[in-house]
Parts: C-alpha cells; sequence; structure tokens
C-alpha cells in the first residue's frame, strides 16, 4: 500500500461550501507532495447506488481507488444530523473490510453547530464496522465559515475563514505525519 489519498465527497450539490473545504485540503496535501484522487459520489451512476450494483464498473473502479488508498477522506454536508444519503448508498457498496488500515479524515459542514458531533455518532460507528480503526481528528465546519466567491466565472470559488483554515491545516498536517509513520514502519 502506499502513501495515497482518495477523498470521497458525499455531496449532492456541486456549489456546496464542503467544496470549499475539499478544494482546500486538496491544495494543502498537494502542496507537501501528497496529491489526492477524487470520488465524488453524486457523479456515479444513479441506478448503481439505488440498485446496488457492485459490479458495476463505476463501483469497481471507485472502490479500487479506496482499496489502493493508505487514507480515505470522507467529506459531506449535513442533512438530518447525518452525511447524506448518497454518500450511504456508496459506502454500502464498499466491501465489509474496505476501510481496514487505513487512516481516515472526516469533513464534515452543517449549517449550525447543533449537529456537531454527527461525525461521533452517524459516521464513525458505520466506519468503524468496516474495519476503521484510526481516525485522523476529524472537521466539523458551519456555513458561515465558508464563503462563495461571486467573480463572474463559471468557476464557484470559496474563501475560507482563519479558523477553519488553521483547523484544516492542522488535520493535514496530522494526516501527512500518520502517513510518514507508517511508511518508516513498513520498510
Amino acid at each position: 500500500m502506499s502513501n495515497s489519498i482518495v477523498i470521497i465527497s458525499g455531496s449532492p450539490n456541486a456549489t456546496s461550501r464542503l467544496n470549499g473545504i475539499v478544494d482546500f485540503i486538496r491544495r494543502e496535501l498537494d502542496l507537501k507532495g501528497y496529491p489526492s484522487k477524487m470520488i465524488t459520489v453524486v457523479t456515479l451512476p444513479a441506478e448503481d447506488l439505488v440498485h446496488s450494483r457492485f459490479g458495476s464498473p463505476a463501483i469497481v473502479e471507485a472502490n479500487r481507488l479506496v482499496e489502493e488508498a493508505s487514507a480515505v477522506i470522507i467529506a459531506s454536508p449535513v442533512y438530518k444530523a447525518s452525511y447524506t444519503g448518497v454518500l450511504k448508498s456508496y459506502i454500502d457498496l464498499l466491501p465489509q473490510k474496505g476501510l481496514e488500515g487505513k487512516l481516515v479524515l472526516p469533513l464534515f459542514i452543517g449549517g449550525t453547530l447543533a449537529h456537531l458531533l454527527s461525525i461521533d455518532y452517524s459516521l464513525k460507528p458505520v466506519l468503524a464496522s468496516m474495519g476503521a480503526r484510526h481516525f485522523i481528528k476529524g472537521i466539523y465546519a458551519t456555513d458561515n465559515q465558508v464563503n462563495r466567491i461571486q467573480d463572474g466565472s463559471s468557476e464557484t470559488k470559496f474563501e475560507i475563514n482563519e479558523e477553519l483554515t488553521e483547523r484544516l491545516q492542522a488535520s493535514a498536517q496530522e494526516l501527512i505525519e500518520e502517513l510518514t509513520l507508517r511508511s518508516r514502519t513498513v520498510q
């Protein structure tokens, strides 16, 4: 297993503020020599997700990325005190022990602090049942920490406030340190 990182984004919305967080963490990791691959769940075939088509080429390819990764970043907006249904549909298609031995970094964004514990109460139990044991300190952000910037281009851009920037940088650094430690023990 290499030091590869895969990000699974469970946002059903192409202009979600979650994308600002994901883009930021990807840049941070890339700048430090840790590029990542992306699985945007909403772009997977809906029929495959709804009908649990484990053998679908798109699902097989997405699962291959997860299998080959040393670290998995799972990102989702919070709806009804939990991660999105589209993300759950994909998680259900991962192998039962598909997260065994992997570092996991959760990134959530919600409207208020009321759902601050959604990572601990909704996501972590499911991932633990799939073999995840080592969680990097997760990030829960609120919508007011990520602003959409309208600059006239067709691409949505985001501005992240200073406090969230610092937390994202710290989580990216912790992930890199853990990956580095693991690669040393394998050698």
